[in-house]
């Protein structure tokens, strides 16, 4: 059990303490409601610009990076299309410091058009880099916007355009920040060799007067239901064919999430499993393939994506993975294979949560989702599982109607 204690301030921070001495380190993360899919789809990449921009300087400290570093502690910050987080792990008696510098850059960044200018660079050559230049740098681009039509989903947290973030103004920028990166919209969590006293005291301290901020409520484009299979092909400077089929799937809080997390597991979780052993291992088809999801908030998507060896076929590679996913919409999976995938859950949350940074940033998500209390009951809703709903799940999620499949051709 994961202990934790809870509380609101006046202008809506929620505070979340997770009590761990054990250690001398102390972990402060403040995670923001905001993600990619909350972009204006003619303004795409702003929640990725803001992770970038939020290290540029502070309306009282011109350098984040610095402090920090002088009081022992180290920093980072990640963005998906759900939220963006920021973490960083000091020694506890340091920890003030970093309650400095977060309640700082949450009153106001520091505007400058030579701060944006220096980041919007930084951003652009990475969208350069991974995306436009990387062999199949461009796969979710594509595999997006075939998969999604209405949803925000449909564009990558770096954004669909680089002319987006290269045409951002400082105007736009600062609405952004102002709308939503307000302590309404942040849960700021402390974990480590601290007291739930000292940290209400530094929070009220630092945060309390901050003004709140509007809730921002969302009311995103819901994605219609897929009636009909969509195919694209793709042909570009890479190694070798790439195969890439995605399905829709459940929202983060649906009880069939666990289902289709489990399934991922049997299809590819590791050399024992299904399509490692039957496509790689036997039948010589990929030289690797998995099976994943992102574990969205709101309805994600599942994939299969694999590399094909040299001299089979697309048609052949497709058919093979059909024929396996078959099988288990045929048959239940048996007692002792799902054992397995169940055992190998329990000991990757264990593993999860022995770091105090990982615990940190699941007590923020799961504060994020509305329930912080996940962090002790995930587990229980993976046993739940049964060999029947697996069987059903295979049998909608995989149905040829929902699917996206991309051949993804090299030039060879």
């Amino acid at each position: 059990m994961i202990q934790f204690e809870q509380f609101v301030l006046q202008n809506g921070l929620k505070v979340v303490v997770h009590e761990d001495h054990s250690t001398p380190m102390a972990v402060v993360n403040v995670m923001y409601d905001v993600g990619a899919r909350d972009e204006d789809p003619t303004q795409t990449g702003f929640a990725h610009l803001f992770e970038h921009l939020m290290f540029g300087g502070s309306i009282n400290i011109p350098s984040y990076d610095e402090p920090l570093q002088r009081a022992g502690g180290e920093n980072n910050a990640y963005t998906t299309n759900d939220l963006t987080n920021y973490y960083c792990q000091l020694p506890a008696e340091n920890i003030e410091t970093a309650f400095w510098l977060e309640s700082d850059r949450m009153l106001s960044l520091a505007f400058g058009e030579k701060s944006l200018e220096v980041q919007r660079k930084v951003v652009s050559e990475e969208f350069k880099e991974h995306y436009l230049n990387k062999p199949y740098g461009d796969v979710w681009h594509k595999m997006r916007t075939l998969a999604y039509k209405k949803h925000p989903y449909r564009w990558m947290t770096i954004g669909a355009e680089l002319s987006h973030i290269e045409n951002a103004s400082l105007e736009d920028v600062k609405q952004f920040f102002f709308k939503h990166y307000r302590p309404v919209n942040a849960i700021l969590t402390v974990a480590g060799h601290v007291t739930s006293a000292q940290v209400q005291q530094l929070a009220e301290k630092w945060f309390g007067d901050i003004p709140a901020g509007e809730k921002y409520m969302r009311h995103l484009p819901q994605e219609p239901v897929q009636t009909a299979p969509r195919k694209l092909e793709v042909r570009a400077n890479v190694p070798v064919d790439a195969f890439y089929k995605c399905w829709h799937i459940y929202p983060r809080m649906d009880r069939r999430y666990y289902t289709t997390d489990l399934l991922t597991e049997i299809l590819s979780g590791g050399g024992s499993s299904r399509l490692f052993q039957a496509l790689v291992k036997e039948k010589q088809i990929f030289s690797n393939i998995g099976c994943y999801h992102f574990g969205s908030i709101d309805a994600g998507l599942v994939t299969i994506e694999g590399k094909l060896v040299r001299g089979v076929k697309m048609e052949d590679a497709e058919s093979a993975v059909e024929a396996e996913l078959q099988k288990i919409k045929d048959a239940p999976v048996e007692e002792k294979e799902l054992r397995k995938v169940k055992n190998k859950t329990e000991s990757l949350i264990a593993f999860e949560d022995m770091s105090l940074m990982n615990r940190a940033s699941s007590l923020s998500f799961y504060t994020l989702l509305g329930n912080t209390n996940m962090i002790n009951e995930e587990l229980d809703r993976y046993q739940l599982v049964t060999a029947t709903e697996l069987q059903q799940e295979a049998n909608i999620i995989f149905d040829p109607a929902n699917s996206n499949t991309m051949y993804y051709f090299g030039n060879h």
